[in-house]
């Protein structure tokens, strides 16, 4: 769970661009755009179109689309101000850490907002798969990304299932992306090659090393069940702690409950405590 997601959105016009992006290494450096039908400049309305196997090259990011749309306004002198970028139809994004697939992606540079949405949206980094059926959000300046809809992560076998996922990163001087925490919410499953962990919520603090697993916990392994209200887990220790007592909603859990089969190949060892 150390580092679930990697997503950028940037500029990609061959203009000086106004605002920064701090997860954007290159967002100073010139953009070449070709397009096997048109690049139209729209004076009027202050945008440019482009058609067709679009693709947008700035530094080591590449943006394809089959229609791209920029939006600008006039700066000083001859400058222009370009303030929100649209792509859409089959858009991909490539960065050396990672690729981002899908339908139709919006980013607004006043506010560092970028979404993504449209079918088969996917992320593909280095060592994790993340998936969503409704969108991928992304805050250029927080380091925020939220994946909704039946989001997906996918890491050296493990995988996490929720609703909704919210990951918040930090970068260093380097330009090295951290993953500071992570938060699944609504029907979370969470699978690795030993046990399944089901809750209503769960969180993961870099820092601590710590997940906690909150609302209808259970954990199963084998045949062996446990139960409770909440979980905790350190990564680094291996020791997990099962609670009982009242839920984030308070509604009344009870004790905790395990059920081990003799013979089984494989027991959990776990903490049983009740708050």
């Amino acid at each position: 769970m150390r580092h679930f997601f990697l997503f950028i959105i940037i500029c990609v016009m061959p203009f000086s661009v106004q605002a920064q992006n701090a997860f954007n290494p290159d967002n100073n450096k010139p953009v070449e755009i070709t397009a096997d039908e048109s690049l139209e400049w729209h004076r009027n309305e202050l945008y440019f179109l482009a058609r067709k196997n679009v693709r947008a090259v700035q530094g080591d990011t590449v943006l394809l689309s089959e229609l791209l749309t920029a939006k600008y306004r006039n700066g000083a002198g001859q400058g222009m101000d370009i303030y929100r970028i649209t792509a859409e139809g089959n858009v991909r994004i490539s960065t050396p850490q990672s690729k981002v697939f899908g339908g139709k992606a919006v980013y607004n540079m006043d506010d560092g907002y970028a979404i993504m949405t449209g079918k088969g949206l996917k992320l593909i980094s280095t060592d994790q798969t993340v998936t969503a059926r409704d969108k991928f959000e992304y805050w250029s300046a927080t380091g925020k990304l939220i994946a909704i809809g039946n989001a997906v992560a996918i890491r050296e076998g493990d995988q996490i299932k929720a609703d909704k996922m919210i990951a918040l990163f930090s970068q260093d001087k380097g330009g090295k992306r951290t993953l500071k925490s992570l938060e699944s919410i609504g029907h979370v499953v969470i699978t690795t090659p030993d046990e399944v962990l089901t809750g209503d919520r769960a969180t993961y603090d870099a820092a601590t090393s710590t997940a906690e697993i909150l609302d209808h916990v259970k954990i199963t392994r084998g045949p062996n069940v446990l139960e409770g209200t909440r979980a905790t887990l350190n990564t680094k220790t291996n020791i997990s702690k099962l609670f009982g007592g009242v839920t984030t909603t308070g509604e009344k859990g009870g004790r905790v409950r395990g059920v081990f089969y003799p013979g089984s190949t494989k027991k959990p060892v776990i903490e049983n405590t009740e708050e």
